[in-house]
């Protein structure tokens, strides 16, 4: 039985990136839940920041928001695939009940 959870993933772009670079990473992603049957997508560009500490020497990040509904082997694909992306720094994922 596949079982939708609602999910929140939360992730840390480099911020010297172009907005086409920017903007072809979230479809990358957003491709890989609608592919995987994810459900009630919605994505949100939470800004540039700054970071209280530096990560891999960087200062600054622009936050992306994913919320949605899918199982768990959409998870661990789609933070494999972030895990090898140089673009991004730090990723999260939480359930939301």
């Amino acid at each position: 039985m596949n079982v939708l959870m609602p999910y929140e993933t939360v992730y840390l772009l480099k911020p010297d990136l172009t907005e086409d670079a920017l903007l072809k990473i979230v479809e990358q992603y957003q491709g890989i839940l609608v592919e995987r049957g994810a459900k009630n997508i919605t994505i949100e560009n939470r800004g540039r920041r700054h970071l209280k500490y530096p990560i891999k020497r960087v200062k600054d990040g622009v936050y992306i928001q994913m919320n949605y509904e899918a199982n768990g082997e959409v998870i661990s694909l789609i933070e494999k695939s972030m895990k090898i992306n140089d673009a991004i720094l730090r990723y999260m994922t939480t359930v939301n009940r």
